[in-house]
């Protein structure tokens, strides 16, 4: 199983440039699994579905959500795939499976007043923890990045010659995202301070670090979110993908059009970004009521 495993791994990590989190998991949702079926006395290669809804019950008996349990899923049909492929295996036992049902929880970005109550925190602070902590949530808002996208920022990434930042999104493709003229003010005072702080650590190439000059990691940028946001709302979800979430919500509120935010976010598919505009419905029925000409004869 090992080496087939590790075929696959090599696979989804050097081809399919999935990020180290994505494969951490992968690798350990198919050794749960071939692990389980080593219980019941049976060969992964030879496995029926009804062995895979036997695991898929465990899970579920586990306590483990219908999300998660799609995603194990997805990963197990994954590598089944790829064993077809390279013809270790003659069928997929996953062929014929259906996603579990999962329940859509609409979750609210958020509000800009929530957000500037953050970044008056930060006045009159001028320490580098300070500065870089700010840089962080404004990054994360003004230029809509996944947490891994801002962790993997260089300095020589952020042009202040054309204002833009360049990102490498998932599978490593690049996208230029334009940089507001505050953020580039923050970020130039940021790198000043930097400049002083590191001055002893020789050049280094992350853009965001910590006062010795390594690299910040996800889940600083998870504790920093989430710590500065609990003082100021009291939504449920205070993750950084919630800023990412805000940026998309608050450019279509000011009318930018649907696919040029989905260039800006580096989505593939338009329906990953018309996903953000279900958050608009409410102010969509506004428009539509104040515009459309039964709903203005109705006012008079």
């Amino acid at each position: 199983m090992f080496e087939n495993l590790e075929k696959f791994i090599e696979y989804i990590e050097k081809e399919r440039k999935y990020s180290d989190k994505t494969v951490e998991a992968y690798q350990n949702d198919i050794s749960d699994f071939v692990t389980f079926l080593e219980g019941l006395s049976l060969d992964y290669l030879k496995v029926g579905y009804d062995g895979v809804r036997l695991w898929i019950v465990e899970l579920s008996e586990q306590g483990l959500t219908n999300r998660s349990i799609n995603r194990k899923t997805s990963a197990l049909s994954s590598f089944y795939k790829f064993l077809l492929k390279i013809e270790v295996v003659d069928t997929n036992p996953l062929f014929l499976h259906k996603s579990l049902k999962v329940e859509k929880k609409l979750q609210l970005p958020f509000s800009l007043k929530e957000i500037d109550a953050v970044r008056a925190m930060f006045e009159g602070k001028d320490d580098f923890d300070s500065l870089r902590d700010l840089v962080v949530v404004e990054m994360l808002y003004c230029l809509g990045l996944r947490r891994a996208e801002l962790v993997a920022l260089e300095v020589e990434d952020v042009d202040f010659y054309l204002h833009q930042v360049r990102v490498y999104g998932k599978g490593a493709k690049e996208r230029i995202v334009p940089m507001l003229s505050e953020l580039e003010q923050l970020l130039k005072k940021y790198l000043d301070v930097r400049r002083i702080v590191l001055a002893d650590k020789g050049e280094i190439k992350a853009l965001l670090t910590n006062n010795s000059g390594k690299k910040i990691d996800e889940m600083l940028v998870y504790r920093i979110i989430n710590g500065y946001f609990s003082n100021t709302t009291t939504k449920e979800k205070k993750s950084p993908h919630m800023l990412r979430h805000s940026f998309a919500t608050h450019l279509l509120e000011g009318g930018a059009d649907i696919n040029s935010i989905k260039e800006l976010m580096g989505h593939e598919s338009l329906s990953t970004t018309q996903a953000y505009a279900q958050i608009n419905l409410s102010e969509l029925k506004k428009v539509y009521q104040s515009s459309h000409p039964r709903g203005r004869n109705n006012k008079k």
